[in-house]
């Protein structure tokens, strides 16, 4: 048995004549008979009943019926997954992503991507930059959103996004609109994103200024928050401090104080079509 003699046997079910459904089939009478003879000797039970009118269902062939339908959707369905798959358009992907990550992704390229392959499911992994790299390696995830700077062996990698960082501080902390230059933060309170302590402290010794870090922490929006709450003056990428900010945004004119989102994904591994979609809409 096989699902070329069950679409056989349901036209022939359907048309209830041999020559109308050797035509719809575009097959000569002969070999949709035998194929035919060859179903029932396999199921071992008479499907049709022929007569003067044509084709008509026994009562097994009736039971029957309902199998070979629910099989040959069954087949249809299975054919037009694994060919979604296959092509991208079909599965879950693994994305490890970055709190900082908040105001930039998800962006229009992935509501546009939903938008023509609704079947695509995502899973969400949060962590900061240094553990989804971890996860990627143990294979936890298939592909990472984070920030440099970060260690790049291994692993393939698309610079997407660059930003500015700003400082996020209300009114008694701060007053000005913009930072342009950094002995403006000497002797004030820093909320410092410990993921940019290497940098700050870079800009800072070049300056020859000592920052005062009177919070640490590991996270862009605890960074934000603090600041909201008048504890200091929170140095975060621009994105974020969009996104979760209650306070003054501030810019700050400092050439090397801008960050770069990364897509990146494991050189060693296969890229699935779903992933190479991901890829390219970066």
């Amino acid at each position: 048995m096989n699902i070329k003699q069950l679409k056989y046997f349901l036209v022939v079910a359907e048309e209830r004549q041999i020559t109308s459904a050797a035509k719809k089939l575009y097959i000569a009478q002969p070999p949709l008979s035998y194929q035919l003879k060859q179903l029932e000797k396999e199921v071992g039970a008479q499907l049709f009943i022929r007569n003067a009118h044509g084709m008509e269902l026994t009562e097994e062939g009736r039971a029957f019926q309902k199998y070979a339908e629910k099989i040959v959707e069954l087949s249809l369905t299975a054919t037009s997954q694994i060919h979604q798959i296959k092509e991208g358009e079909l599965g879950k992907i693994r994305i490890g992503v970055i709190s900082s990550c908040g105001g930039v992704v998800p962006n229009k390229e992935f509501k546009e991507l939903i938008k023509y392959y609704p079947n695509i499911s995502f899973e969400i992994h949060e962590a900061n930059t240094f553990g989804i790299v971890e996860q990627l390696q143990d294979g936890i995830v298939d592909l990472g959103i984070v920030r440099t700077p970060f260690n790049l062996e291994g692993l393939n990698f698309k610079d997407f996004y660059q930003e500015p960082m700003v400082a996020v501080a209300n009114a008694d902390i701060f007053q000005g609109n913009k930072i342009a230059h950094l002995k403006q933060l000497k002797n004030k309170p820093i909320i410092l994103y410990r993921r940019f302590q290497e940098i700050f402290n870079r800009s800072f010794r070049h300056q020859g200024i000592r920052p005062f870090y009177a919070v640490t922490c590991d996270d862009a929006r605890t960074a934000i928050h603090w600041a909201d709450e008048g504890l200091g003056i929170a140095l975060v990428p621009e994105s974020i401090a969009l996104t979760y900010a209650k306070s003054n945004i501030i810019p700050v004119k400092h050439a090397h104080w801008v960050t770069h989102l990364n897509l990146v994904w494991r050189k060693d591994r296969q890229v699935t079509p779903l992933m190479e979609k991901i890829i390219e809409m970066f």
